[in-house]
């Protein structure tokens, strides 16, 4: 474990990695194109998700995010409030979404610790629609107060990570949704 207290250090002694999924009525193409309109985020990661976990803001370019394409977003969570800054590292149309996030933590009492995280978006065609595979890799916390520390403790990692499983599961199946409200509205 590095020293904490820096940017670059890391106070969690192993990646926290969760994975969900969700079916959608909507096609790939479709899937896609919600997710590479960054504008999007704000309603089915903010205005649909639970009100304290939630996107607030979205500050992004219009048009679908490519490879490069930066943004940031503020949003709720339980321990406070963060703010980050995001970079588009996979984009293939109607298969796959991913961006690297580097994000910081204010809690409830002030302290602040910086993240980096990998969220990917893997589109697989169904019959009728397509299945939407979400993973998301906690590669990096700089601190880990309060509950934070329980992502170090094996026996309470698991619950901590049955929290963020629930969150996520809720963020897909809204994606799901807003894809298919898009495909009925023929866009």
């Amino acid at each position: 474990m590095q020293k904490t207290g820096d940017r670059g250090a890391n106070a969690l002694k192993q990646e926290l990695v969760v994975r969900v999924e969700a079916t959608s009525r909507a096609s790939t193409e479709i899937a896609y194109a919600v997710l590479a309109d960054l504008s999007s985020h704000i309603v089915w990661a903010g205005e649909r998700q639970g009100k304290r976990t939630r996107l607030l803001t979205m500050d992004a370019p219009a048009g679908p995010a490519v490879v490069g394409t930066e943004f940031n977003s503020t949003g709720a969570d339980p321990m406070g409030t963060f703010s980050d800054r995001s970079v588009v590292t996979g984009a293939t149309p109607g298969k796959a979404f991913e961006f690297v996030t580097e994000a910081r933590l204010t809690t409830r009492k002030g302290i602040a610790t910086d993240w980096t995280s990998v969220g990917r978006y893997e589109l697989e065609p169904t019959p009728g629609g397509c299945r939407i595979v979400s993973t998301s890799r906690v590669t990096r916390i700089s601190e880990m107060p309060g509950m934070l520390g329980a992502f170090n403790v094996p026996g309470l990692r698991g619950l901590g990570l049955a929290v963020s499983t629930k969150v996520s599961r809720r963020s897909v199946r809204n994606l799901a949704r807003v894809a298919e409200e898009r495909a009925e509205r023929g866009r």
